[in-house]
């Protein structure tokens, strides 16, 4: 049963360690106060070496088992060999896959990428986010993916975004190991969650991908080697843009239906 103070809500993300990055602290926040939580993750099969640290992440965060799409990676081709690259698969066929999960967990606010690709431009990234808002809307259509389960309507979709003054020390952190950063204008961003009550939950959460924080160059491996302080600024704030319907203030404060 639902919190009254918190919305059910669902995470859609491209791989393995977004949610946790993007949106591991509202994800903590929505569960500790009694609020169903769960993420779809759109690419690495289930019999990937990915999926156990997904799995492990997402019980720390209170989100439930891994809902995976199991498409492959457009950079890495152990994430589903034998799988079409999301960036390759007909959009109908992708839309129609996160329709039936929407419909099944049947949140009140959906949460994905945002338009730009999450601060290096990753297609997959750039890929999920429109098929969520694609999907987010015909899950409430009945006419469209009728074999997808009954008709459910997300309250509201928010992207997760960065803004160019909330960017602060990730900037040089990723330009040092050759990636670009994206950012969105300030006024883009309708709202900014404090999570430093969930900062410590969301940091072992982040811990749980053993793979990529053994590596320099994702995110994980980048903050396992900050100190404790530089992390800690970094992981505090979670930055969204409520996107239905547009870009619209809600409470600037938390995610609202």
């Amino acid at each position: 049963m639902n919190s009254p103070l918190m919305p059910s809500l669902l995470g859609v993300f491209a791989h393995p360690d977004d949610e946790c990055l993007l949106a591991g602290g509202v994800l903590a926040q929505h569960h500790a106060a009694g609020a169903r939580t769960g993420v779809v993750t759109a690419t690495w099969a289930p019999d990937s070496r990915r999926a156990p640290e997904l799995a492990d992440a997402l019980a720390v965060l209170g989100a439930g088992p891994p809902r995976l799409l199991g498409y492959g990676d457009a950079r890495n081709p152990e994430a589903a060999p034998g799988q079409l690259r999301l960036v390759d698969t007909p959009l109908n066929e992708a839309i129609g896959r996160l329709v039936a999960h929407i419909r099944d967990f049947r949140p009140d606010i959906v949460v994905t990428h945002d338009a730009v690709g999450q601060l290096t431009g990753h297609p997959d990234h750039v890929r999920t986010h429109q098929i969520t808002l694609l999907a987010a809307e015909a899950a409430g259509l009945a006419h469209l993916y009728p074999e997808a389960g009954t008709p459910w309507q997300p309250s509201a979709l928010y992207a997760a975004t960065h803004s160019e003054s909330g960017v602060g020390l990730l900037r040089p952190l990723l330009e040092r190991v050759g990636k670009r950063v994206l950012a969105v204008p300030d006024e883009y961003v309708t709202t900014r969650v404090d999570v430093m009550p969930w900062a410590n939950v969301k940091w072992r959460a982040i811990l749980a991908h053993r793979g990529e924080v053994a590596r320099e160059r994702p995110l994980p491996g980048i903050l396992a080697r900050l100190s404790e302080a530089d992390r800690t600024q970094i992981i505090q704030a979670e930055y969204f843009t409520r996107l239905t319907p547009g870009p619209a203030m809600g409470d600037p404060a938390r995610l609202t239906i």
